[in-house]
């Protein structure tokens, strides 16, 4: 497979990588039905690369039915008019059969969750992508890379392995450590996405990240896209403002620890009717207080 060159796939990542959320209905189901009308307020409002099962989906939420049930909802409603990612983790023998059914329904990348195990050893780290990366050789492999203590050299090693290994999704929050990250895998050889969203996309933007991944995006599609253009043209004073316009907004999803990451954007997209609020355990619905404070940013937002 090395006449592969994922040149389709390397473009797509330098932009806002969606993630979308899944809503569940009264039922506690999965709701396809306003799960589709928020994919397509995503493709029309300009997205152009999705990320279904990911951690802004309630990827460990979901049961292993409901996760390939995402994936064919969004590769359908796709339809060709967005590069689609598909988050896969869990067990090697898991993430790789949730690869293969992603590439069986079209999908052109996938994003490897970071494994969750108490025991994590730099080898073993190399070892699980490998595993995932050579089952899938003709799909773009994007590493979810949330662990302080990896180093670049292994991310290099990784890919020597496995050329589809094209892209990362940083999710350290440090900003020197990313830089130096990024340098010592190969800053040219991988497309760096900066995993958390648009309050760090600034500074990792200024250490060599070309995208961002985004939850709050699923409310403002525009408010994501105004950053990512004002730090493609360099004008990082524009995407501060981007960025002082979200702060409230994605301090409320971070604080305890990210107790409410999902909470807040469920929040606001039922504060505009766009779907019901319910998430899962381990996440919890917030308090009256800040489901109007929540509903104030938003509205603001669609003016």
């Amino acid at each position: 497979m090395s006449s592969v060159t994922f040149e389709t796939q390397r473009a797509a990542l330098a932009d806002v990588v969606a993630i979308p959320v899944t809503p569940f209905a009264e039922d506690g189901t999965v709701d396809q039905d306003a799960h589709r009308a928020l994919l397509r307020r995503l493709l029309e409002g300009g997205i152009s690369i999705l990320t279904p099962n990911g951690n802004t989906g309630e990827f460990y939420a979901l049961a292993p039915q409901e996760r390939r049930l995402v994936t064919e909802l969004t590769l359908d409603e796709t339809g060709g008019r967005a590069v689609v990612l598909v988050g896969v983790g869990h067990d090697v023998p898991t993430a790789i059969a949730s690869a293969r059914h992603a590439g069986e329904h079209g999908a052109q990348m996938v994003m490897v969750h970071q494994p969750v195990h108490p025991y994590v050893s730099q080898g073993g780290w190399v070892d699980y992508h490998r595993a995932i990366a050579e089952a899938v050789p003709e799909l773009g492999v994007v590493p979810y890379i949330r662990n302080a203590q990896l180093a670049g050299a292994r991310l290099a090693e990784l890919a020597d392995a496995c050329p589809n290994v094209i892209g990362v999704k940083y999710a350290v929050p440090d900003a020197a450590k990313f830089a130096a990250f990024a340098r010592d895998a190969g800053l040219e050889r991988f497309v760096w996405v900066a995993g958390l969203a648009e309050p760090y996309a600034p500074s990792y933007f200024s250490a060599g990240a070309t995208g961002f991944t985004s939850g709050l995006v699923n409310v403002a599609p525009s408010v994501s896209l105004n950053m990512i253009e004002a730090l493609r043209s360099g004008d990082y004073p524009a995407a501060m403002k981007v960025w002082e316009q979200i702060r409230r907004f994605e301090e409320l999803r971070a604080a305890g620890g990210s107790a409410n990451n999902v909470t807040v954007v469920k929040e606001a997209l039922a504060s505009l009717g766009l779907c019901r609020r319910d998430v899962r355990p381990p996440s919890k619905l917030l308090p009256e207080d800040e489901r109007a404070e929540v509903a104030a940013i938003a509205a603001g937002w669609a003016i």
